[in-house]
């Protein structure tokens, strides 16, 4: 099985090299792409000096034209599985053969989840959480614990789905919408860390905005939306 973990980076400077060290030391031999989403800092630069593989975007796409390239270059690499994971250090490498296996085993998508056997913790970030995995469950009939992890892995079905369609960004609605064409969802027990160094982009505000963008289109957008079919 090959496996492409594929690393979104925008101003990640100060995250991308530890990132990656971190990486090529737990998962020795796995084959993983940056993708440099016009960074204005000098996270090029840094690539560049590591030699670490990098697909630069001359301008900012933003995470789903990002992971769309990173999706086509599986595609046309032939991998069988590809992973996000983020460039700013808060996924961990160690749990990627798990989800692996999950896909082995025959599931379309992978969610590195939280909340598998651990609670989830009371916020209003969480409330968030909570509603999203409550429509999910209403448009489904499946229920997913953490819809709100950026760390997923995609089986082929998906990635060719994910690399030719337009508008299929990685986003919790996105895999609602890929649950009614007949993915296969699984989620396996993670640990996040906490960003060490950077800003995210998600602000109090914005968070608000993205769960209420995110109802909308789940229950909304995806409920007349053409289902397209899922070919290896």
């Amino acid at each position: 099985m090959r496996t492409l973990i594929a690393i979104p980076a925008y101003n990640e400077a100060e995250n991308i090299e530890r990132v990656i060290h971190h990486l090529q030391e737990t998962l020795p031999g796995y084959d993983y792409v940056i993708i440099n989403d016009g960074s204005t800092d000098n996270t090029k630069e840094i690539c560049q000096a590591n030699h670490f593989p990098m697909i630069d975007q001359a301008v900012n796409l933003g995470l789903a034209g990002t992971f769309q390239c990173g999706m086509k270059y599986a595609l046309y690499h032939g991998y069988d599985a590809v992973i996000q994971f983020d460039g700013d250090g808060q996924h961990r490498p160690e749990y990627i053969p798990e989800m692996e296996q999950k896909i082995r085993e025959g599931a379309d998508i992978v969610i590195g989840s939280r909340f598998v056997t651990k609670p989830k913790p009371s916020s209003m970030r969480m409330f968030g959480s909570d509603l999203i995995q409550f429509f999910t469950r209403v448009t489904t009939g499946q229920k997913i614990k953490d819809p709100t992890s950026g760390m997923r892995m995609y089986g082929k079905r998906v990635i060719r789905a994910m690399a030719e369609q337009i508008n299929l960004a990685p986003e919790p609605d996105t895999i609602s919408y890929l649950m009614r064409c007949g993915a296969k969802v699984a989620e396996v027990q993670v640990e996040m860390d906490e960003r060490i160094a950077g800003e995210s982009y998600l602000t109090a505000w914005r968070s608000v905005q993205y769960m209420s963008s995110v109802c909308l289109s789940i229950l909304f957008i995806g409920a007349f939306r053409k289902r397209i079919p899922l070919e290896d």
